[in-house]
């Protein structure tokens, strides 16, 4: 298999997981195909200290990597972000690279990176949820939604903050190498195997059954390309092009789970998410969701998590508060 070139992006004053994160996933990745070669690199070789103080030793400095022999950018976020994006040499190198590359990525506010290297005029991008405002207000030409953990526009992949870059790898390492080799190396990580999507973005546990069939691949991927929508067993059947009966006892035998209970299983996930990470109403949630009426919600999230979501979400809060 050939390699494929992925050079990490740090500047001073980086935020560390969003390194050592997706890097992480792909050398896993790596172990398991031998497919990526891994390059770590800085607008000068030599020790870059990250925004908590961790310093990492960059190997390579921009002037030491050939734009035309990378084939995936992933820009890191952190604090430092907002000086590097007026270092002439990085923002001038991201563009060159940016312009070769088959795909351009960023972690959290490396969004910012990308951005002032011209690489994201009418984009659609997401970054880390406090970075929203000043993303919008500093490029307008850039399109900013940041109720998804990651997007992928074209050959542009963006992610929210910190863990997401985690869930953007594993989906670029599904693009490269397939769902198998993804879902593999989530299982060895003890990670989530995020799906693509936008606000319906939703966590499969690594432990869960995963579709045996393209039928059934089908339907799920239905299911989570949009929660709210009518999945109704005859709406999900013509999907699989399967009588209702038989997806019944199909979708139940390779995931152990029937249809209604999977469906509202993704719609909780997908709500859990919405409330952690928007300020739109309960009752805004559960319409986008599928469930109607926030009393259904509530009754839902009763059932799975014995919390209502006004709960879940000042918990969040709460939680963040000290982050």
């Amino acid at each position: 298999m050939d390699q494929r070139s992925i050079a990490f992006v740090l500047f001073d004053g980086f935020q560390s997981l969003d390194l050592f994160g997706p890097y992480e996933v792909f050398q896993h990745a790596h172990r398991l195909t031998g497919g990526y070669d891994c390059r770590i690199t800085a607008p000068q070789a030599g020790p870059v200290r990250s925004a908590s103080g961790l310093s990492v030793h960059a190997p390579y400095g921009v002037a030491d990597l050939d734009p035309e022999r990378i084939d995936t950018v992933v820009v890191a976020g952190g604090d430092g972000v907002d000086e590097a994006r007026h270092d002439a040499a990085l923002t001038e190198w991201i563009a060159a690279t940016g312009a070769r590359a088959r795909r351009v990525t960023s972690v959290c506010s490396g969004v910012f990176l990308l951005a002032a290297a011209g690489l994201l005029e009418g984009r659609k991008v997401t970054t880390h949820w406090a970075r929203e405002q000043q993303l919008m207000r500093e490029h307008p030409e850039v399109v900013v939604d940041c109720d998804p953990i990651f997007l992928r526009d074209g050959r542009v992949w963006t992610s929210a903050g910190v863990t997401a870059g985690m869930d953007l790898a594993l989906a670029l390492v599904e693009d490269d190498l397939g769902r198998e080799v993804a879902h593999a190396t989530a299982q060895e990580m003890v990670l989530f195997l995020r799906r693509p999507g936008t606000q319906s973005q939703f966590s499969v546990p690594l432990w869960s059954a995963q579709p045996a069939t393209d039928p059934i691949r089908a339907v799920v991927s239905a299911i989570h390309a949009d929660p709210g929508a009518r999945h109704g067993v005859a709406e999900l059947a013509a999907h699989a092009g399967l009588s209702s009966r038989h997806l019944q006892r199909r979708f139940t035998a390779e995931l152990g789970v029937g249809p209604a209970a999977y469906v509202e299983g993704v719609r909780i996930e997908a709500a859990k998410r919405a409330l952690a990470e928007s300020g739109h109403p309960v009752e805004t949630i559960a319409r986008r969701y599928g469930f109607g009426t926030a009393e259904t919600l509530r009754r839902a999230f009763h059932r799975h998590l014995g919390v209502a979501p006004s709960d879940y979400r000042d918990r969040f809060r709460s939680t963040r508060e000290y982050m």
